[in-house]
């Protein structure tokens, strides 16, 4: 094969299995829309890397659980954390001392790190300081930390409205991003199950 067409066939091949990756990603079932007070932000879920915590997550989504839970922790050029189902409903049960230490009624789930970098728009799970705490809440990359590589679970990417989470309000920085009067997930939905 001339080295022209063995580069056309390349190209070809990796623009078809990119485009199946990106429509797989991109499927109903894996997508999760996020309302916010300014819009909605879509993110594709990465059940190829995290299957536990995909699961997991939409599973807290078709109940409701993550309706109305703030963004209590928000770093400027960092991450904008959220989930707590426990502790951070903005209209029933939330508690400006305990959030950000709560979690849902489902249990902790095993590490699923990956080598998936953590860049702008990663959406990855929160934890405690043991690599298999992570339970509801997660948290949404400003910016990239190389730091958090391999170190927590990423489980999708934003993939529109990144615009719209930079408009989530930031903490007080002396409070390790503290949010006092957060902003809130109004309401979340997977996309398959319509609105």
């Amino acid at each position: 094969m001339h080295p022209r067409q063995l580069f056309a066939a390349l190209l070809f091949a990796v623009t078809v299995l990119t485009a199946g990756f990106a429509a797989a990603a991109a499927e109903p079932e894996n997508t999760m829309i996020i309302t916010l007070k300014d819009g909605d932000v879509v993110v594709a879920l990465r059940p190829d890397l995290a299957p536990k915590h995909v699961a997991q997550i939409k599973a807290l989504v078709r109940s409701g659980a993550y309706d109305n839970v703030a963004f209590h922790r928000v770093i400027e050029g960092f991450m904008a954390q959220t989930g707590d189902v426990q502790y951070g409903d903005m209209k029933d049960g939330f508690n400006a001392d305990a959030v950000g230490t709560g979690g849902s009624d489902m249990p902790d789930l095993p590490a699923e790190f990956s080598n998936e970098p953590y860049v702008r728009g990663v959406v990855g799970m929160a934890r405690a300081q043991s690599p298999d705490s992570a339970n509801s809440q997660f948290f949404i990359m400003f910016a990239p930390a190389s730091s958090l590589d391999g170190q927590y679970t990423v489980v999708g990417e934003v993939v529109s409205g990144m615009e719209l989470v930079d408009k989530i309000k930031r903490g007080d920085a002396a409070m390790n991003g503290v949010v006092t009067d957060p902003d809130r997930m109004i309401k979340v939905r997977i996309a398959a199950d319509g609105n």
